[in-house]
């Protein structure tokens, strides 16, 4: 416990900095790859979501899904690329291949899907080279360049509100 509380302590000063030095570039160009950054402590509909996308016209090969747990159990199959806490180091640093080929993928768009301000998360969005990120409105504002506010429960109604958005944008 008392591992954890350090960590997140180092991983938060980590992120801070980070996002002192970012910076918002926005690109212009139309959506066809999509990376899917998923909390699964909270929401385990993640096959649903990725349905969702694809009803909206989006390939299903050109959807990634990175899924983040804070605890995974021994016997537990995840079929995606995953990640937990204890994959990423004091400084930011994470020792999962597939997880950095997700994070030097530069996505069209990259939607994070989690709505609790977890460091290791806010990290991964960071360090991602996705063009342009959306996410929800309870997370750190600086993170995403756009942000709909929905439950994360309501699956649905986010992928339709960000498909209204994008069609509004020029994005798709």
């Amino acid at each position: 416990m008392f591992y954890k509380i350090i960590k997140n302590f180092f991983l938060k000063k980590n992120v801070t900095k980070r996002l002192l030095k970012q910076k918002n570039q926005l690109a212009q160009q139309k959506i066809a790859t999509v990376g899917l950054l998923v909390d699964e402590t909270y929401f385990s509909n993640t096959a649903a979501l990725v349905d969702q996308l694809i009803s909206k016209g989006i390939e299903k090969d050109n959807i990634t899904v990175l899924i983040y747990k804070d605890k995974i159990k021994s016997k537990e199959l995840i079929t995606s690329p995953f990640l937990a806490l204890k994959n990423i180091s004091f400084a930011g640093e994470i020792d999962k291949p597939e997880v950095v080929d997700f994070l030097e993928t530069p996505f069209d768009i990259l939607i994070n899907y989690y709505d609790v301000n977890k460091n290791a998360l806010l990290l991964l969005t960071i360090k991602s080279k996705a063009n342009f990120k959306v996410g929800f409105d309870s997370v750190d504002k600086r993170v995403n360049h756009f942000i709909i506010k929905t439950l994360v429960d309501e699956y649905e109604m986010f992928i339709q509100e960000l498909f209204k958005y994008l069609k509004i944008l020029n994005k798709i």
